[in-house]
């Protein structure tokens, strides 16, 4: 299963989400306004749109759905209240960085797998809480982070979007041949450090096929394989060519 994480520039540090984004939303504002003059809006008679004024950049904002659950954790280490997991994402959003003398929330690096590594701020979070504990700690946390994506040039960003779809479609293992499980230095108990994502990328060219690729090699919990395991990669039909959710 992927992993998305949230590298903060700075310091390094890697906030690491439990599960996958239920959905990912890609939202784009171009830099238009409406023309003005001084007292308001400029427009006219007879026009069939307002005049524009074309400042130039933009925005781009990304909103993941996120879920949390304590269930879902290793025994071991298995917190009693959900919010000792979502509290990193939440410091995200503080303004915790100086940047020119001015307060700012910190640059962080949303990663997911290969094809996805989008620098920005966190602007906003929320959580809904449920399966509340009888001393009425929250268990389970559905929360919604929003990331508003920093500097970069138009040539930078339509690279990186080139890069992205092309690595999300080249495969670099064939199929009959075999993936090597490397782990990431992250192994704790009940999570070996295998990045099953980076596998699937490398084995069939989409670190959203990583389903196809567990299911060939029958592991029912991706999260437990040994570092060092050899796993075949399967053929890419044209019933499973596009990417497995």
């Amino acid at each position: 299963m992927e992993r998305v994480a949230f590298l903060v520039d700075e310091s390094g540090a890697r906030v690491d989400c439990l599960l996958n984004p239920e959905t990912v939303r890609v939202t784009r504002v171009a830099g238009v306004r409406p023309r003005g003059v001084g007292d308001g809006q400029l427009t006219g008679a007879g026009l069939a749109d307002d005049p524009l004024v074309f400042t130039g950049g933009g925005r781009t904002e990304l909103v993941l759905d996120l879920l949390f659950d304590t269930d879902l954790v290793e025994a071991q280490t298995r917190p009693e209240d959900v919010r000792t997991l979502t509290r990193p994402l939440w410091m995200l959003a503080e303004n915790s960085a100086v940047a020119h003398g001015w307060q700012r929330p910190p640059l962080v690096r949303l990663v997911w797998g290969k094809t996805w590594n989008v620098p920005g701020v966190v602007v906003a979070i929320a959580e809904r809480f449920d399966a509340f504990t009888l001393t009425g700690s929250p268990r389970r946390s559905w929360l919604r982070l929003k990331l508003l994506r920093v500097t970069e040039s138009a040539d930078e960003a339509q690279d990186g979007f080139e890069e992205e779809l092309a690595a999300a479609a080249t495969p670099a293992a064939t199929p009959g041949s075999a993936v090597v499980a490397a782990g990431d230095g992250s192994a704790t108990p009940g999570y070996s450090g295998v990045r099953f994502d980076l596998l699937s990328h490398d084995a069939l060219g989409s670190p959203l096929r990583w389903r196809l690729l567990a299911e060939h090699n029958r592991i029912t919990d991706p999260f437990t394989v040994p570092v060092g395991t050899a796993l075949a990669v399967p053929p890419v039909t044209s019933t499973t060519g596009g990417d497995v959710r």
